[in-house]
């Protein structure tokens, strides 16, 4: 037991599921009263469900990087968790403080296919409340980021073009799958150029100063 809690003790990270998930639940049960969130830019953007896809690999795409992580390096590890596990407290602190949530999901498709009924699963298991800013967005641009910053992954080509082509992928499918507004995807861009700057800025930054300092000394 001593062996494993020494090799694998920084799962206590992995915890934050039991914040994160009571907190997220409580408020799609509870929020009913909200701002609308909606910008014209919105109604200029199409419904395609075929980006479902890529809104659901969001799940395999989160969960790969930090396992990957987990078992390759405990520094990126903690990096990634505090980068994701900040950034959704923050999303949620930001939705019971100011409840939000959009109309903009079409009242009836065009045409019906595996991947329009795949779209009204998610319609029917997730509410279009708590969308500001985009947790999906948010999380897509912290794995990346992770990935980019990785001494490991940031020379494997193959890795960095698959993981922003799906990075992106994911992004569009927010507003094209009418799940969040325009001003949500910015929200989570914003939300992730500042946690960008703490978890990985900040440490290059303090990095460069100390080889300064060691070349004068």
């Amino acid at each position: 037991m001593k062996k494993w809690i020494g090799k694998y003790g920084h799962a206590w990270c992995l915890l934050y599921v039991f914040i994160y998930l009571p907190w997220f639940a409580f408020l799609e049960r509870n929020v009913t009263n909200y701002h609308l969130v909606h910008s014209p830019l919105d109604d200029w953007i199409p419904f395609c469900e075929y980006f479902i896809i890529p809104y659901f690999l969001w799940f395999a795409y989160v969960s790969v990087a930090v396992l990957y992580f987990f078992f390759t390096s405990k520094k990126e590890y903690y990096k990634i968790c505090t980068f994701l596990f900040v950034g959704m407290t923050i999303s949620l602190a930001i939705c019971t403080m100011w409840p939000n949530g959009h109309n903009l999901r079409p009242a009836e498709f065009a045409r019906e296919n595996i991947f329009t009924r795949m779209v009204e699963i998610l319609y029917a298991t997730d509410t279009s409340t708590n969308v500001f800013p985009s947790i999906h967005v948010f999380n897509s641009i912290g794995v990346h980021l992770a990935v980019r910053n990785c001494e490991r992954l940031r020379n494997q080509k193959w890795v960095l073009v698959g993981s922003g082509v799906l990075c992106f992928s994911i992004i569009c499918s927010t507003v094209l799958l009418k799940q969040h507004s325009i001003l949500d995807v910015f929200g989570g861009i914003v939300l992730g150029i500042v946690m960008n700057y703490f978890v990985y800025r900040t440490e290059r930054g303090w990095g460069r100063q100390e080889e300064l300092k060691k070349q004068w000394e």
